[in-house]
């Protein structure tokens, strides 16, 4: 069995397989299918300074090898995850991370800090990159000046691992990475969902409440390993590779475009137990290849 320990920033991983935000709940939902303790890591739903009713029903809507969701970030606040959801977390020996959004530097800089003094848990995943709300983390997303200010914010004030999520939704993702890195990132994970659309022909309206949605699934992971493999030769912080992983050899794909660790997210719709069977799937094929450590693969891509 090959060596399968990774490092991200101060986080070290028993394996490079996490959860992606917004598709695994709190982690507790899954506990029936899945031995928590065996993942890597797992980033609960995104979390705000205050609650969030997120956007008006329909949200979701299924799309070829993918779906579009504009949710918008619902949720009840830091301030409850803390007094009701942590507790119930804070003794899983895997890395549980939060995932944290908001409206302002302020307000993700707030958020952070209440998530900093809990001591179970070991970092966070900044969303400044979501597509699916009408303020907020789409804006700080698409510039240097705007990701930048959110960093700086939140790492005057959060001590532990941060991650950054990333945009796809940009002209140049290599560039925003290297401004975030330059405020003190600790790890860049991409990609968020892709914008998109869907439209019902018979009623000629959109099948999302808002028009628009970010799109995921299986649809999206050419993007996604370009932009990883781009973002890799441009920082020396660790990736965290994401979109349209849907078993071990999308993961291996990932890990070779230069990606130190995987999030699976839309995959754990279709299949709840999906993130064991990847675990699993990485070990097999490693040991089917001769190799005895994941490090060996990590941006071996000869390109």
């Amino acid at each position: 069995m090959a060596q399968l320990n990774v490092q991200v920033g101060g986080l070290s991983l028993q394996n490079p397989v996490m959860t992606a935000s917004g598709t695994f709940g709190y982690g507790l939902e899954f506990a029936d299918f899945v031995d928590l303790n065996r993942l890597g890591g797992f980033i609960v739903k995104g979390t705000t300074l205050l609650p969030r009713e997120g956007n008006d029903y329909p949200r979701m809507a299924e799309t070829p090898q993918g779906m579009l969701n504009c949710v918008g970030l619902q949720n009840k606040g830091v301030d409850y995850f803390c007094e009701q959801i942590y507790p119930q977390l804070k003794d899983i020996r895997s890395n549980v991370l939060v995932n944290v959004s908001g409206n302002s530097p302020e307000d993700y800089a707030e958020c952070a800090a209440r998530i900093d003094a809990l001591p179970g848990i070991p970092g966070i995943e900044l969303n400044i990159s979501c597509p699916n709300v009408k303020s907020g983390g789409m804006a700080f997303g698409v510039t240097c000046e705007g990701a930048a200010a959110v960093v700086r914010a939140v790492r005057e004030r959060y001590h532990k691992t941060l991650i950054v999520k990333l945009s796809p939704n940009v002209t140049d993702i290599a560039e925003i990475a290297r401004a975030v890195e330059a405020e003190g990132a600790d790890s860049v994970s991409l990609i968020n969902t892709l914008m998109g659309m869907s439209i019902d022909v018979e009623r000629r309206c959109s099948r999302l409440s808002i028009g628009t949605g970010g799109l995921s699934g299986p649809c999206v992971k050419p993007v996604a390993l370009r932009m990883v493999w781009q973002v890799a030769k441009a920082v020396k912080i660790p990736i965290v590779g994401l979109g349209g992983i849907m078993n071990a050899t999308d993961a291996i794909e990932f890990l070779m475009a230069g990606a130190t660790a995987i999030e699976v997210g839309t995959a754990n719709f279709i299949d709840p137990a999906v993130t064991i069977k990847i675990i699993d799937g990485m070990n097999e094929w490693l040991d089917a290849h001769g190799v005895k450590d994941v490090h060996e693969i990590i941006g071996c891509l000869k390109a």
